[in-house]
């Protein structure tokens, strides 16, 4: 089949959550046609019938060339591209079956943030653990400061995309960049995805700092520190240090460690106003990523002998019922050193 001469473009998106809807209406907008999967199939004959996301993304009206669908080989099949969407915690188990599904050579972008518990592998990782080594070179990731409904409603949104050589990182660039969507270029992957990864984590600790009543400079110490910590990680994991200061870096945490629209951010707020994390968890619709990132983040540092204070402390309070205020208390007690040790 051809339009205008040429092959029909057929992008695939994998999770019908609020990210991922928003990102297939982006794409809707640059190619011929764009799938949309779902994992809850009740959830998927909704927006296809009311051809919005009700519940995950509403208000945002599906394009005509947005198909939904529970068929995971209907949706990449064909692909030019597959965009992971799904929580960092079900990656694997959702992209398993992918590996015999895939046709020709699509490129493959992450679009979740997280490192996965056991393996300690970021999304990237897991990617080409389940759909093989010869793809390593096609599969990058997207990370930046982006709200879902933000880039749903189009305002203005930067974000970097990286893969293992700049041309894969080209055709992602492309193949997202828009008159509001900004994409830079990057092949620093390991400093995106640790990056975000990281970032959810420091979002929980500045909820929690409001959540206390604590006032704005403390707010600004925890997302500055957040940033030292985030370059710390990067570095000993082979990264660009300098990246933490970027889009992927800097610009996603000061938006989810500020921003209303920040699950992370919004879950800390509540337990340093006193609420339990069980209750919280059970009333959200959505995944605050941070709460399993925390023990994942603290993981990874310690196989890599980096110390994440901040990180470390938020584990201990989600984890291990380390009271709030002791937590504050261990890291405003801590012996003193230069502002950029060990980076």
């Amino acid at each position: 089949m051809c339009q205008n001469d040429r092959p029909i473009m057929k992008v695939a998106v994998i999770g019908g959550g609020s990210w991922g809807t928003a990102l297939a209406r982006l794409l809707a907008a640059k190619v011929d046609r764009v799938v949309l999967w779902f994992h809850d199939a009740e959830c998927e004959r909704s927006t296809a019938g009311r051809r919005e996301n009700e519940t995950y993304l509403p208000g945002f009206p599906l394009p005509r060339n947005l198909e939904t669908t529970a068929d995971l080989a209907a949706a990449v099949h064909d692909a030019v591209a597959v965009v992971a969407a799904c929580p960092s915690h079900v990656m694997r188990k959702v992209f398993e079956p992918v590996a015999d599904l895939l046709t020709g050579d699509p490129v493959i972008v992450s679009g979740s943030k997280g490192i996965e518990a056991g393996t300690l592998q970021t999304m990237t990782e897991v990617l080409i653990d389940v759909l093989g080594e010869h793809r390593k070179d096609r599969i990058g990731a997207l990370s930046g400061p982006s709200f879902a409904r933000e880039v749903a409603a189009g305002m203005p949104t930067a974000v970097t995309v990286a893969a293992p050589s700049m041309e894969s990182a080209s055709e992602i660039q492309q193949l997202f960049a828009g008159p509001r969507f900004r994409v830079y270029s990057s092949t620093d992957v390991v400093g995106v995805e640790l990056s975000g990864a990281s970032k959810n984590v420091i979002a929980i600790a500045t909820g929690v700092s409001d959540g206390m009543g604590f006032g704005q400079s403390t707010r600004a110490a925890v997302i500055a520190r957040g940033i030292t910590e985030t370059a710390r990680l990067v570095a000993a994991a082979g990264g660009d240090p300098q990246t933490s200061s970027g889009l992927s870096g800097a610009g996603d945490l000061i938006l989810t460690c500020t921003g209303d629209l920040s699950r992370n951010r919004t879950l800390g707020v509540r337990l340093g106003s006193g609420e339990k994390l069980a209750d919280i968890l059970t009333e959200m619709k959505m995944v605050a990523e941070g709460v399993r990132n925390s023990q994942t983040v603290a993981a990874l540092a310690a196989r890599l002998g980096v110390e994440l204070p901040i990180c470390e402390q938020v584990r201990l309070f989600l984890h291990e019922d380390k009271p709030a205020k002791e937590a504050v208390v261990s890291l405003l007690s801590r012996s003193a050193k230069p502002e950029f040790w060990g980076v």
